[in-house]
């Protein structure tokens, strides 16, 4: 049965090794409901990894995933979101010339009992979930390609929220976004937050770390350097942990992380 006291995700002890190169090195790290926890370091260090493996594109060497306390086998991508996990690829894996309805539902289409595709129904349930995360959005029959990079995130993240995910990876979400498209992809963030959903936050601007999350992680060569609560840091202290590995001096490491 699950706790309720838990943390939504606990990664305890987790190893990855590709040949004789350790992606991951022993890696704990914790994630509570409305929570976002930052993960940074070089390209290299491991973070990339890291999700992957509760995302269920790569299989764990050792160690465990804790899912609300109870013990998590994740063999795949289908049996990650079984357990409300997604994934917003910098990317956002949409099919550029569809509109938002179809890429909300896309590979998971809402059937008539005839078995035929039920428009009507996907349009509507997918006006709610647009609505949920910003009800300005408007384009529901606009292809994805002429939608702003905002207006892409709302529509990724809506086909998260509406199969259930509750915990949410999220892949530099504000990548080459302008400031105005910055901070609407803010905004869906504090909803998500305010709904309880957990987020791990894969990010290399600075900015973005400290306005959106609560606490960070830094790895280096796979190892986890420190877990901190973001305010009790400062930027200087963040680099010297991602370029040095070292720990900030006189910082106690976010209490949370040995829940």
């Amino acid at each position: 049965m699950a706790d309720a006291k838990a943390p939504l995700v606990a990664l305890r002890h987790i190893h990855k090794a590709f040949g004789g190169v350790q992606a991951v090195d022993d890696a704990n790290v914790n994630l509570h409901p409305g929570e976002v926890v930052a993960l940074l370091g070089h390209n290299g260090a491991g973070k990339s990894t890291l999700m992957k493996m509760l995302a269920g594109a790569y299989p764990i060497d050792a160690g465990e995933v804790l899912i609300r306390g109870e013990k998590a086998h994740i063999r795949s991508p289908a049996d990650s979101q079984a357990l409300g996990i997604e994934t917003i690829y910098q990317t956002l894996a949409l099919a550029d010339n569809l509109d938002a309805v179809a890429n909300l539902f896309l590979g998971r289409e809402l059937l008539t009992p005839w078995r035929t595709l039920d428009d009507l129904r996907m349009d509507a349930e997918a006006r709610k979930t647009f609505a949920r995360l910003n009800k300005n959005f408007k384009n529901f029959r606009v292809p994805v390609r002429r939608l702003s990079g905002g207006q892409r995130q709302t529509v990724a993240i809506s086909r998260a929220l509406y199969f259930n995910a509750r915990i949410l990876i999220m892949d530099e979400p504000c990548a080459a976004l302008g400031p105005e498209e910055t901070r609407m992809v803010g905004e869906l963030i504090k909803k998500l937050k305010a709904e309880g959903v957990g987020i791990f936050l894969i990010s290399h601007d600075m900015q973005d770390v400290f306005s959106l999350s609560d606490r960070l992680a830094v790895m280096k060569n796979g190892a986890m350097v420190g877990t901190y609560n973001t305010a009790d840091v400062t930027e200087d202290e963040v680099l010297g942990m991602i370029i040095l590995g070292k720990r900030p001096e006189g910082k106690t490491m976010a209490e949370r992380e040995h829940g």
